[in-house]
């Protein structure tokens, strides 16, 4: 999968969720994708912005990831998931990506 199919991917997803007061950003080696869930459904592009959490992890793995084929809590424990900024918002993730 492409980093442009991921985010379509994700952005189809964004459409049935409502806002979650938070930014958050995916930086991979491909790439990013922003996720602002301050709008409601929550927007998703390809904008480097600032966000109130950046998760930084290998393309291959945020896909597998989003896939379902990687646990969040696993990717972060074996160290394939770095957090920086509000460690909350990566917590709400799981709900959120689902």
């Amino acid at each position: 999968m492409t980093l442009q199919e991921l985010t379509a991917k994700m952005k189809d997803g964004a459409s049935k969720k409502s806002s979650f007061g938070n930014t958050v950003k995916f930086a991979t080696d491909q790439g990013v994708i922003y996720i602002d869930g301050n709008a409601s459904p929550p927007v998703v592009s390809n904008e480097d912005n600032a966000a109130d959490c950046t998760v930084k992890m290998a393309f291959s793995d945020l896909d597998d990831m989003i896939g379902g084929k990687l646990d969040g809590m696993t990717a972060f424990m074996t160290g394939k998931l770095k957090i920086e900024g509000d460690m909350g918002v990566a917590m709400k993730l799981q709900s959120i990506l689902k």
